[in-house]
């Protein structure tokens, strides 16, 4: 007998298919009220690309993505319509032309866009109806609420992507912290007892009916069409 094909024991669950839960102790949001907030801490989530902040303002901590240039100690702004890097208000404050990141798509979500190393947004237009367009990055105009808070200026970690993994051991761990796929193979590279597709006989797959309601793993190549048959 063959054994489990990997889409379905990732859709079973095991310890070799899980994120490590220590990689998400750390949730990116904005405080409840406005004020002045100390930068405790600069230091790397698993979870994250970007560096994060541990930002403290009264009795409330709470953690952004480190933006080009912060220092520990760094005085940072809730609320005020002063327009510097690290500095969280709201977008219909932010002047055009302005990069924005970690930018919330519902006024009050804690910011849900733009968080990314090395990322952000460009504020674009403004309309009559407290509507703000943004720029993203992939030239593609997005339109929000003026309510919406927004960041200053530009995600640290830029040029992240260009430092490559000198081991595969390091890349491993770093996907296994994300839990991502990680080696992807092809079916037909397989045995014969991993995979519907395995060994180097019949590469010529033929598609297969499966069944409408069949969970994903048992669907490994097939195709569920609208109908069949003659009408």
């Amino acid at each position: 007998m063959g054994k489990r094909i990997i889409s379905q024991a990732r859709g079973h669950g095991s310890l070799s298919y899980q994120a490590r839960k220590r990689a998400f102790l750390y949730k990116i949001k904005y405080p409840m009220g406005d004020g002045e907030a100390t930068i405790a801490n600069i230091f790397h989530s698993a979870a994250h690309t970007a560096p994060l902040l541990k930002l403290v303002v009264g009795k409330e901590t709470f953690y952004n993505p480190a933006f080009n240039g912060a220092v520990v100690g760094q005085k940072v702004i809730i609320g005020n319509n002063e327009i510097k890097d690290g500095n969280i208000t709201m977008l219909k404050s932010v002047p055009i032309t302005t990069h924005v990141y970690n930018i919330e798509r519902n006024p009050g979500d804690g910011g849900k866009m733009m968080r990314v190393a090395g990322t952000s947004a460009i504020v674009f237009k403004r309309y009559d109806n407290n509507k703000i367009s943004l720029l993203m990055p992939n030239k593609k105009e997005l339109k929000l609420s003026g309510d919406c808070r927004v960041s200053i200026g530009i995600i640290a970690g830029d040029g992240r992507i260009l430092k490559p993994f000198m081991t595969a051991g390091a890349k491993f761990y770093k996907m296994k912290t994300r839990n991502k796929l990680w080696p992807r193979t092809s079916a037909v590279k397989m045995n014969a007892v991993d995979h519907p597709f395995g060994s180097g006989r019949g590469k010529r797959i033929k598609s297969k009916i499966a069944k409408r309601n069949a969970p994903p793993g048992a669907r490994v190549g097939h195709i569920r069409p609208s109908r069949t048959g003659r009408r």
